[in-house]
């Protein structure tokens, strides 16, 4: 039986945290990721230009430096906006930033300009013909990004959604070093304490590891899913 001494509940809901941060942020990043690819698919020039800008920066910046930019550098941004307001108005407000929130709107945003390239690549591999056929028969562009484009950029989209979802999912631990207590935070407050450091880790590892195999089972069904109807040679 292996001796936790008494951290186990807090690795419990360390666990709990990195789940609930991971999918939040995987939502975000979706939305971002769909908003960003339809940005750089646009007709207009400017937010061709905003979304190429949007994806240049988050994928040179290294993801630690991102974090640390948006926690620290935005508390220190909205002191100042709250000092303006107490100077300008009188109005004395203070704000602080939320270690959880910072860690969902950090890796977010980092993985929507990912997610941008992923949809982008996926509708442009859909088949302008059948989008054409469904229009020529009165279908309304919502009717055809419904039951036309989404399925099939679906398709397309997949593996690389996949992919980035592992990678999301292994960036989490990256919310340790802005004070979050995740598990990889009280696995290494735990590790200091004890002495043990491998116990911890091996734990927490696995629990990464069980996240990610559960992950894979589900993408594949999906993929199985948005296959139906197309054969081996598609």
């Amino acid at each position: 039986m292996i001796d936790l001494h008494g951290y186990g509940p807090r690795l419990f809901e360390g666990a709990l945290i990195t789940i609930e941060l991971a999918v939040l942020s995987l939502i975000l990043a979706i939305l971002l990721g769909l908003a960003t690819a339809s940005a750089k698919m646009s007709r207009h020039w400017w937010l061709h230009r905003l979304g190429t800008l949007y994806t240049t920066i988050i994928r040179g910046v290294p993801d630690l430096v991102l974090m640390m930019l948006l926690f620290f550098g935005g508390q220190i941004g909205i002191n100042m906006f709250t000092d303006w307001l107490y100077y300008q108005f009188d109005v004395d407000i203070f704000i602080n930033v939320n270690e959880f929130v910072a860690g969902v709107v950090t890796i977010g945003l980092i993985f929507g300009a990912y997610m941008g390239e992923t949809f982008r690549g996926a509708f442009l591999a859909v088949d302008s013909g059948q989008i054409e056929a469904g229009r020529a028969y009165g279908m309304s562009h919502w009717l055809v990004f419904r039951r036309i484009r989404f399925p099939q950029m679906m398709r397309h989209a997949l593996p690389g959604l996949s992919n980035n979802w592992m990678v999301l999912l292994k960036t989490t631990a990256l919310v340790s070093v802005i004070g979050l207590s995740d598990m990889v935070r009280v696995a290494s407050e735990a590790s200091k304490a004890t002495r043990e450091p491998f116990t911890f880790m091996i734990i927490v590892a696995a629990i990464y590891l069980l996240i990610a195999s559960v992950s894979e089972w589900g993408f594949a069904r999906l993929q199985k899913r948005y296959d139906i109807g197309y054969g081996e040679a598609n």
